[in-house]
């Protein structure tokens, strides 16, 4: 197999990615564990204040990463080494005024803390000394390590992860072992953090010297350049209506569910969602290392090519998203009812809402990669249409139907946005081609799977093991459950569409032949 191959750098990527997010997952559930027994809910709440606090200081980003990476994708396929340079030095002068106005608001911010935390038992220095500590972290990434955005774009992101996840791993670990033995346990939690912010940085610009030894950066050459790589500015500010949209839609929509319910419901809808947001991240892990991927084969501009493995990755994600969302239904009231308790269930309906919900934000990624690739961010009409639209269905139907009203209204405002314009934007601006192509593949992918479920149910009914739940039963119901929609689906799919045939075909020329991709 071609080691630099786009597939291999693909896999490698996803490889590396899945197993720290399988060692993260196992370590956070200790982690959570320890701590809350330590330390207290208290303090458990305060990082995840604080850390919200920096989400919402990091919206200055605006988006320039992502213009940066789309920049980068054409030069690196060249080995235009000179060009890297004047793109990273724009990225680096442009991080440094953000980090500025990031640390004055952070500071500014910092002022009002006795305010936000008046009603807090704990010190107030842990208030400061937590939100401090992660603030450090976050101006480190716009002052010293902006660079890895390199390996990210140049499809070496595994390199990146084990820096980034090695270093994070061992530092939970220290973290545990303080927390656990020692009296002042939370002052040596701090103390991690802080190494291994001086770890981090370390490891990312050793690893930059050793691996692109030709990088030179800097302020002035970033300041002198930037006239010259105008699309980065034009692209960041496109992309500021995308980011600040996603970031409202994601802040509104719980806010508006609260509104239509109580504390109650929120806590069991939590729930759902951390089951959710677990394997829509597994799902990420694997397909975000595509990406770059993406971004080098648009560059190549063969737009035939670039259609068909829209296709395989589009068909691929597709068949995944329906596996997952499928199993996540059948398994998730009896996974809940074991972990909680059946007081904690929530409404078949609302389930399905979540998982329509989850599918569309799965599939959507494989178009938002391509015009990410493309750099297509000039439809700022559109993400402020999606917000608009998701505010008022979901508050309009939710005085109706309550939560199935508010998550139909997200789910309403989803469809014309991210399934009807956004495909329709990527192919007429982007691959160049008639936008009913993709409807075309993408109602016949549902007709399939619509198929599929059903027979699936048929199958499945004569398996539920609902009125005997143990651990036992559900593994094993579970296991028939992926079992039997995997099959299906493969089947189906490999015999029905012009994707996963494909991207099957491809798999046996790398595998079996060793040939490139």
């Amino acid at each position: 197999m071609d080691r630099n191959s786009r597939i291999f750098n693909s896999f490698r990527n996803a490889r590396v990615a899945v197993v720290f997010y399988f060692i993260n997952l196992l370590i956070q559930f200790f982690y959570r564990k320890i701590f809350l027994n330590h330390l207290g809910s208290e303090v458990l709440g305060l990082n995840t204040t604080a850390m919200n606090l920096l989400q919402f200081l990091n919206i200055a980003e605006l988006g320039v990463g992502a213009a940066v990476s789309y920049s980068l994708y054409s030069p690196l396929s060249k080995k235009d080494h000179a060009s890297i340079n004047e793109i990273i030095s724009v990225q680096g002068y442009l991080y440094t005024r953000i980090g500025v106005v990031v640390m004055v608001a952070g500071l500014i911010l910092m002022l009002f803390f006795p305010m936000i935390f008046s009603d807090m038992s704990i010190p107030m220095w842990y208030a400061y000394s937590t939100f401090g500590v992660l603030f450090l972290s976050s101006l480190s990434s716009y002052f010293f390590s902006y660079q890895q955005i390199l390996f990210i774009s140049d499809q070496k992101e595994y390199q990146l992860n084990y820096i980034l996840q090695g270093a994070k791993f061992l530092k939970i670990v220290l973290q545990l072992i303080s927390i656990n033995f020692f009296s002042h346990g939370y002052i040596f939690w701090i103390f991690w953090e802080l190494l291994s912010i001086i770890v981090i940085t370390w490891g990312i610009n050793y690893k930059l010297n050793k691996e692109y030894s030709w990088l030179d950066v800097s302020y002035i050459k970033g300041k002198a350049a930037l006239a010259k790589h105008s699309e980065i500015t034009l692209k960041t500010k496109q992309l500021f209506a995308h980011k600040l949209a996603g970031f409202a839609l994601t802040e509104v929509t719980p806010l508006v569910i609260f509104a239509f319910t109580n504390l109650s419901f929120v806590a069991k809808y939590g729930n759902y969602l951390l089951v959710i947001a677990g394997v829509t991240a597994l799902l990420g892990a694997i397909f975000n290392s595509v990406n770059a991927s993406v971004g080098n084969l648009v560059s190549e501009g063969n737009s035939l090519k670039i259609e068909a493995i829209f296709e395989e990755l589009f068909t691929v994600r597709f068949l995944l998203a329906v596996i997952s969302c499928y199993s996540i239904y059948k398994l998730t009231p009896i996974f809940i009812t074991l972990w909680l308790g059946t007081n904690y269930l929530l409404d078949p309906s609302v389930l399905l809402l979540l998982v329509i919900l989850m599918f569309i934000n799965i599939t959507r990624l494989t178009v938002d990669s391509f015009l990410n690739a493309y750099g297509l961010f000039k439809d700022i009409f559109a993400p402020i249409l999606e917000l608009i639209l998701n505010v008022s269905l979901s508050i309009s139907l939710g005085k109706f139907f309550g939560v199935k009203g508010v998550l139909a209204g997200v789910i309403l405002s989803n469809i014309l946005i991210v399934l009807c314009w956004k495909p329709f934007f990527l192919f007429r601006n982007g691959i160049k081609t008639n936008p009913v192509k993709y409807f075309q593949m993408y109602f016949k992918q549902v007709l399939v799977s619509v198929l599929v479920i059903t027979i699936c149910e048929y199958a499945i009914s004569y398996l539920s093991f609902t009125s005997n739940i143990s651990l036992v039963n559900f593994i094993t119901f579970g296991f028939l459950v992926a079992v039997t929609i995997t099959l299906l689906m493969i089947l189906s799919f490999s015999l029905l569409t012009k994707g996963l045939p494909l991207f099957i075909t491809r798999l046996k020329k790398i595998i079996i032949a060793k040939q490139p991709a």
